[in-house]
């Protein structure tokens, strides 16, 4: 099943995301992602959070149409967003599909991307949606559909990543090891309309700079 998280962050015009939530089995909100939602005309099934950032109109919307709260103290071991997806992992989620977590706060960013990685090494697929680029976090196999030029580059989330190959991109990776410490995978360039990226052993963020929403 595919859910779609919305966080309270950078979206640019919200509208552009509809796509992302069409096909949704459910989608949630991380506390003020309510707001962009409810801004895009997007009803939630569950607004998860403290519920310090939504707005109370959109809260009252929202409780109207009956979609489910989940509130949790101020002062708690977890951000919105890590509850939030622990929810999803609880329904039964294959994939989530992020919307509002990148860009804004650098500290922010960074910790949407790095919780997800204990869900991949179980098998979940995860990727983060922005107006710009997709980042997507594997532990075995990716592919990506794109046009010929776009740009893709490879981080290593793990301290290592162990047998690294591509193929469909310009400079061509064939079972290497790649160290989160000497990140020199970046800019490589798509040479297809897809492209295969396969990891033996770690964890890894693909970014693929569409200039669309993926």
């Amino acid at each position: 099943m595919k859910c779609v998280i919305m966080a309270n962050g950078e979206y640019g015009e919200v509208k552009d995301y509809l796509e992302a939530v069409k096909e949704a089995d459910f989608i949630f909100c991380a506390d003020g992602g309510a707001n962009y939602a409810y801004k895009a005309g997007i009803i939630p099934d569950a607004v998860i959070g403290d519920m310090d950032s939504i707005n109370s109109e959109v809260k009252q919307s929202f409780m109207e149409k009956g979609v489910l709260f989940r509130k949790y103290p101020r002062r708690k071991d977890f951000t919105d967003t890590q509850l939030t997806l622990a929810l999803a992992e609880e329904k039964g989620a294959s994939e989530v599909v992020f919307l509002g977590t990148l860009g804004g706060r650098l500290d922010h960013a960074l910790s949407n991307i790095y919780l997800g990685i204990e869900y991949v090494r179980k098998g979940m697929k995860i990727k983060h949606c922005t107006s710009d680029y997709v980042l997507y976090l594997t532990a075995d196999e990716l592919e990506i559909s794109g046009k010929q030029g776009d740009i893709i580059s490879i981080l290593v989330l793990t301290d290592t990543a162990r047998e690294v190959c591509t193929e469909g991109l310009e400079y061509p990776l064939n079972n290497a090891d790649l160290e989160k410490g000497n990140p020199y995978a970046v800019s490589n360039i798509l040479s297809a309309s897809k492209a295969l990226i396969k990891v033996g052993e770690g964890v890894l963020a693909v970014l693929h700079y569409t200039g669309q929403v993926g």
